[in-house]
């Protein structure tokens, strides 16, 4: 029976793309224990056309991720490397999207995963015990529960560390002796316990900058990883591609059968990036929230408000409910941004009302909902 989920892992949703690029990779150098050669991981996050040498075949490949083609590369040629990838970046940056394309074109898996938080023990990351089995049979490889760098160890996969600055510092220096010896030693299975790990393994961590300091990495761990900074989308017309792209897939999964609205698409890629920015496409220097104006946000907001259309309206997205969702998006993290949203609408949004009138006009009329 066909099964629906709400986000399938990436190597579930590309599988037709991840077959037909491994079927075709038979040409290219390949890292041991790499499902895909560098050049074809480099087509199956950045697009273009697949073609099998063998057979003449062709795939279009699609886009994932929009950004920095150079940062991609260096990326891929740093887990080439054997060395640890660390993303940071500002949140909703795609940093987490972009280390699963990784880990699900290069390992086949993307799911090897610890979430960190304050609350993150070594044996989340490490390995833990079935008590039952340890109290029946004593310690032994069948009493043992691997966690993400145990599985990644001993199946030459990637361990994805997401929000490492989160977790205490104990924790993330723990990763160092394994990073440096790619040595596991589990002391209660005596002789048994020393683990090698497979050719594959490596380690990509994400952080968001915002985090700094929260529990900063050690010098130490640092030497460990290369970093990359993932920068936020730069261009108007990029983000509101990204916004229709989401937020198509979003209404495909969640069965919303409305329409994107592309002009509501555009207005919301500007009103964030402007935002972002702390300048308006005019010139007109406005106050930054204080509230992380990322893309992620903006589709969000733009798939609330579709989901609004779908449930409530009649199919077509309405302007008053969109500036209520983008109201709950800028002042959940502090009240003081609902005057600078509201500055944003006397200044930018009435500046393009008059300049553009249409559905700058319906936008700019839409400010008495900011309360």
């Amino acid at each position: 029976m066909e099964q629906n989920f709400i986000k399938p892992p990436v190597e579930v949703r590309y599988a037709d793309q991840l077959a037909f690029l491994k079927e075709s990779d038979f040409q290219n150098k390949k890292p041991e224990n790499w499902q895909l050669s560098p050049k074809s991981v480099r087509l199956f996050i950045l697009g273009g056309k697949a073609v099998n040498p063998a057979t003449g075949e062709t795939m279009d490949i699609n886009r994932k991720f929009y950004g920095n083609d150079a940062l991609v590369e260096r990326c891929i040629i740093t887990l080439a490397g054997n060395r640890g990838l660390m993303l940071v970046g500002e949140p909703g940056t795609a940093k987490t999207m972009l280390s699963e394309l990784f880990s699900a074109a290069i390992c086949g898996k993307s799911t090897n995963t610890v979430q960190g938080t304050a609350g993150t023990t070594e044996d989340m990351i490490k390995y833990s015990w079935n008590y039952a089995l340890l109290l029946s049979k004593g310690p032994c490889r069948e009493a043992l529960v691997p966690a993400p760098l145990l599985i990644g160890m001993e199946e030459g996969i990637f361990a994805r560390f997401e929000e490492i600055t989160r977790t205490p510092a104990e924790i993330q220096d723990s990763l160092i002796s394994v990073m440096s010896d790619q040595i596991l030693n589990i002391p209660e299975l005596g002789d048994d316990g020393l683990i090698l790990a497979k050719s594959g393994f490596n380690i990509i961590g994400t952080a968001n900058t915002r985090d700094k300091g929260v529990n900063e990495m050690s010098g130490a761990l640092k030497r460990r990883f290369n970093f990359e900074t993932v920068a936020p989308v730069r261009d108007v017309r990029l983000e509101k591609e990204i916004i229709v792209r989401e937020a198509v897939d979003l209404a495909k999964n969640g069965n919303i059968g409305c329409d994107v609205n592309q002009d509501v698409a555009e207005l919301l890629a500007i009103t964030y990036h402007e935002l972002r920015e702390g300048i308006t496409s005019e010139g007109t220097m406005i106050e930054k929230p204080a509230a992380v104006m990322s893309t992620a946000e903006a589709v969000s907001v733009y798939y609330q408000t579709l989901c609004h259309a779908w449930y409530y309206g009649d199919g077509r997205i309405e302007l008053p409910v969109l500036t209520e969702n983008l109201l709950g998006a800028v002042c959940k993290e502090n009240r003081d941004d609902l005057e600078k949203l509201k500055a944003y609408f006397r200044t930018a949004v009435k500046a393009k009302s008059s300049k553009m009138g249409g559905i700058w006009k319906a936008y700019y009329e839409t400010a008495s909902f900011l309360k």
